[in-house]
């Protein structure tokens, strides 16, 4: 039966931590899988959490606490002490200890480390810390299950039963030479059917697909999803087979990614929650907003120098938003697909065919909106030549929109700068300003004041 998480299952468990009942805790939560622990220790209160994670065994409520928000699980650890989050960190693999790690001041990282039982364990951790985040190293876990090519079919079973038991799941198994340098991978297949006393080095598949350690999160994320691997070994530059990335891993990254460029297409600076403080969410909402007011007041600016055209053609004013928003949602457009294709590492050949692409494109959208706003404005009493006027200035906007909005992606890329930016406010307010600028240069030529 699905568990289902209710209002009155909430409150007895409020009831037993209260009057400290904790047989009854233990007898109601015994058989209840992690992410619905996870789910109970979202609902109750950051005391009334710890107390379960302290009561409960460490190798459910560790996988539980990777399930919660990062914010919130720091609050529960910073209610245990180094000891009680070392014994959680035992029940982890080493990628998800590192997580777990990262997210406490140095000084409790030493003592967490201290604590923790399993000395290789807590090195395997130490090593991981000394790589970034988004890199190969900083995704990998160093649970494996590794063999030699001089072992017997007969020693590499058992020597691999021993193995098995630190790892969580058995994606694949890889070969290694003497010096432990990655050679092959093994089918279980070919290893279940093989004689017993043949050699591990006659049935391997020499040929594996692996990362750098220094590799970039995004470079595995492409192999992974290039080859449909549901793991990848990572490598030291010598070949030495250091750890593996399983596809949950990789998912995760390509989740955060994309929470990160949505957020920084809407104009947010930093990760923010719906429940994050006033301050919080002001701080990451005003850097974009005092961009757009820039923009806006440049906008104002040449307006403000076209005013003897606004004078004798008043009409002009009318039009100002619907140029302005052609511009804006055409550049972000055209960013939108650049930026998709460079995260998908599509975006090849020649930039100037590229840029030729988007011109025709614009090309075609723009006289199908101008055909729109000339009838438009002649039905509507505006006159052929303004309407003209206005579609001419639209289609020049629509193509300078294009051109911002496709270059300035790849040059940010070439830049080393997240793309992502230029989906965002920054796109809109710059073709909002180049909008208005060709719009009213454009009329002041055709309509001659």
């Amino acid at each position: 039966m699905a568990f289902e998480l209710t209002e009155d299952l909430i409150e007895q468990i409020e009831n037993f931590i209260e009057v400290g009942d904790n047989q009854s805790l233990l007898d109601l939560l015994e058989d209840v899988h992690h992410a619905d622990i996870a789910e109970i220790l979202d609902e109750v209160t950051t005391e009334e959490a710890t107390y379960l994670v302290k009561l409960l065994d460490s190798e459910t409520t560790s996988e539980a606490l990777m399930e919660l928000d990062e914010d919130y699980r720091e609050e529960i650890l910073d209610n245990l002490s180094p000891q009680e989050i070392a014994d959680e960190l035992n029940e982890l693999d080493t990628d998800d200890a590192v997580d777990f790690l990262s997210e406490l001041d140095e000084e409790i990282q030493r003592q967490v480390i201290d604590a923790i039982e399993d000395e290789d364990h807590a090195r395997d951790i130490v090593e991981m810390l000394r790589y970034d985040d988004n890199s190969a190293g900083g995704l990998m876990a160093k649970e494996l299950v590794r063999v030699r090519e001089t072992w017997t079919v007969a020693g590499c079973v058992r020597k691999m039963r021993a193995q098995a038991q630190n790892v969580t799941r058995v994606h694949s198994v890889y070969v290694v030479d003497r010096t432990d340098r990655l050679i092959g991978r093994l089918s279980l297949k070919d290893l279940l059917t093989a004689d017993a006393k043949s050699k591990i080095s006659d049935i391997y598949i020499p040929n594996v697909d692996s990362v750098n350690v220094h590799d970039t999160a995004e470079d595995v994320a492409r192999l992974m999803q290039k080859y449909d691997l549901e793991a990848v070994p990572v490598v030291n530059d010598n070949g030495i087979l250091l750890g593996r990335i399983t596809v949950d891993d990789i998912l995760d990254f390509i989740r955060d990614e994309a929470d990160e460029d949505y957020r920084m297409a809407a104009g947010l600076s930093q990760g923010v929650e719906a429940d994050d403080t006033v301050w919080e969410l002001t701080r990451a909402r005003l850097p974009w907003l005092v961009l757009g007011l820039v923009g806006s007041l440049g906008a104002v600016n040449i307006m403000k120098g076209f005013e003897g055209a606004l004078t004798v053609h008043p009409e002009l004013f009318f039009f100002t938003p619907l140029v302005a928003a052609v511009a804006g949602n055409v550049g972000v457009q055209s960013s939108a697909i650049i930026v998709q294709g460079l995260a998908n590492d599509n975006v090849t050949g020649s930039m100037w065919l590229r840029l030729v692409k988007e011109i025709s494109i614009g090309l075609i959208n723009g006289m199908a909106l101008g055909i729109l706003v000339v009838s438009f404005g002649v039905i509507f009493g505006f006159g052929w030549l303004l309407s003209s006027t206005v579609a001419v200035a639209m289609l020049s906007v629509i193509i300078v929109a294009a051109l911002v909005g496709t270059f300035v992606p790849i040059l940010l890329d070439w830049r080393g700068i997240d793309p992502a930016i230029a989906t965002g406010p920054f796109i809109t307010t710059s073709n909002d300003i180049f909008g208005i600028l060709i719009y009213f240069s454009l009329a002041k030529l055709i309509l001659g004041f």
